[in-house]
């Protein structure tokens, strides 16, 4: 997977994610597959429960299936997924 900006506009649902950084320490290393996306949240199955992760408070991990691992703020990824197919974002790199 070719990693651009448009990362963004993928299918998050499914994939793996870890929280690496986050300033409510209780988010700190929750990992697992993604299974569920609001406009706010992130939910995780993490050791077969359930966890729900505010996107604006953490820095994420994600592992696609092709096995590329990319780093998102959990910033970039507030809204809708549906909106975030119209957002255009600025290349950080």
């Amino acid at each position: 997977m070719k990693v651009t900006p448009d990362i963004i506009r993928c299918e998050f649902i499914g994939n793996e994610a870890k929280v690496t950084k986050s300033m409510h320490p209780g988010y700190l290393g929750i990992s697992g597959k993604i299974v569920d996306e609001t406009r706010n949240t992130f939910t995780i199955l993490h050791k077969g429960e359930k966890k729900k992760v505010i996107k604006n408070m953490a820095v994420f991990h994600f592992k696609f299936p092709d096995g590329t691992i990319v780093e998102i703020d959990g910033k970039i990824l507030t809204g809708r997924p549906e909106d975030r197919l119209k957002r255009h974002v600025r290349r950080l790199w």
